[in-house]
């Protein structure tokens, strides 16, 4: 930073080369203090991840064009929230999806709704989000716009702001392109409860809409199969959607989005920590005819593909029809279906029970078929 003595030598020779006054010459300064670096690189180097001037131009003409500051001309190290009335709910991912780019969104748009909807599934409702950025060296600057574009669209549309972020750059071959670390924050409101311990036998199992599209989208996008197939993610914000639920009926029990996994494994999930059982109806699990279709080729069961564009739920048998009716009034939640109920016994287990009455057990996956889909 310029000291007093060094601003008034300037002030001296400022005047005798260019004979300004002292205001001309002190305004000069002034302005050139204020000038923010232009980002005239069309790829991501190292540079950009220094700490220097790269850096700030990369997020004066990336992150801060998209989201805003949450305190124009003074970034600072934090974003300062109102504190609002009840409890608070935080969560954090990482995203690290294969391709960045793929039928039916992005790793910026998974990135927000992933984070949203895990609030939403906990009950809060989003209000915050904050984005770190880890680059590869070399990816092309208007990619990383069209990223930080569908974020920007993403959060509108869930009603969430990204208020802080980071961006750290790493040499080529250090990272797939881009990974992206989400974190949110969301209030819980006064007496809104939802947890596995206040599940009941004879309850009812929920789906906001069809499954496996995101995980079979993301395969199919990679272009090392042999199949052509129309597939395009669910990737959205559920919040609607839940708050839609909740309405409809209040005593909703339980609520989980079914992504890394699938609806299997987050139906395992419920058993063990309910002490229930779980009897689904396959008939009645909605998955579209394609994703059937390619999971069937690949030799997968659709109930351990993710999904980022829907929830399970547990609901008070009464209530059921209503929540059901409240979902398919809503975009992404058309295909909604009550698809089984909770049984005491047999316990800890969740079966699958078909059209000709025979049943199979669902357990879950000891790997991953399907890696670096979110």
């Amino acid at each position: 930073m310029t000291t007093d003595a060094t601003a008034a030598d300037t002030v001296r020779r400022g005047k005798n080369r260019l004979n300004e006054s002292e205001d001309e010459v002190l305004a000069r300064i002034e302005a050139f203090r204020r000038r923010r670096p232009r980002l005239i690189d069309e790829v991501i180097t190292l540079a950009h991840g220094a700490g220097g001037k790269a850096s700030a131009a990369l997020v004066d003409a990336v992150f801060f064009e998209a989201f805003g500051s949450p305190t124009p001309g003074d970034p600072g190290d934090a974003a300062v929230l109102e504190r609002p009335a009840g409890r608070i709910a935080m969560t954090t991912d990482s995203y690290v999806v294969n391709p960045i780019r793929f039928p039916g969104g992005s790793i910026g748009d998974l990135a927000v709704n992933g984070t949203v909807n895990d609030l939403a599934v906990s009950g809060a409702v989003p209000t915050a989000l904050t984005a770190a950025f880890v680059i590869e060296e070399g990816l092309p600057v208007q990619t990383l716009r069209e990223i930080a574009a569908d974020m920007r669209a993403a959060a509108d549309a869930a009603g969430v702001a990204i208020v802080a972020g980071d961006t750290k750059v790493v040499p080529r071959g250090a990272a797939d392109e881009l990974f992206i670390t989400t974190a949110g924050v969301g209030v819980l409101p006064e007496g809104r409860r939802l947890g596995a311990d206040l599940v009941e036998p004879g309850d009812r199992i929920l789906v906001s809409g069809a499954i496996g599209a995101h995980g079979m989208a993301v395969m199919l996008a990679r272009g090392n199969l042999a199949i052509d197939a129309e597939i395009s993610s669910d990737s959205r914000a559920v919040n609607g959607l839940v708050e839609a639920l909740l309405d409809a009926a209040p005593r909703t029990r339980w609520m989980r989005d079914a992504t890394r996994g699938g609806l299997g494994t987050v139906l395992n999930e419920l058993v063990h920590a309910s002490g229930h059982g779980v009897i689904v109806d396959d008939e009645a699990v909605p998955v579209a005819p394609v994703v059937r279709g390619a999971c069937d080729m690949l030799g997968i069961d659709p109930l351990y593909v993710a999904n980022e564009g829907m929830f399970a739920a547990v609901v008070p048998a009464e209530v059921a029809d209503a929540g059901l009716a409240a979902l398919r009034t809503l975009p992404g939640g058309e295909s909604a279906a009550i698809i089984g109920e909770v049984v005491a016994s047999p316990s800890d287990i969740v079966a699958v029970r078909n059209a000709f009455g025979g049943t199979r057990i669902v357990d879950m996956l000891v790997g991953d078929p399907l890696p670096r889909i979110c």
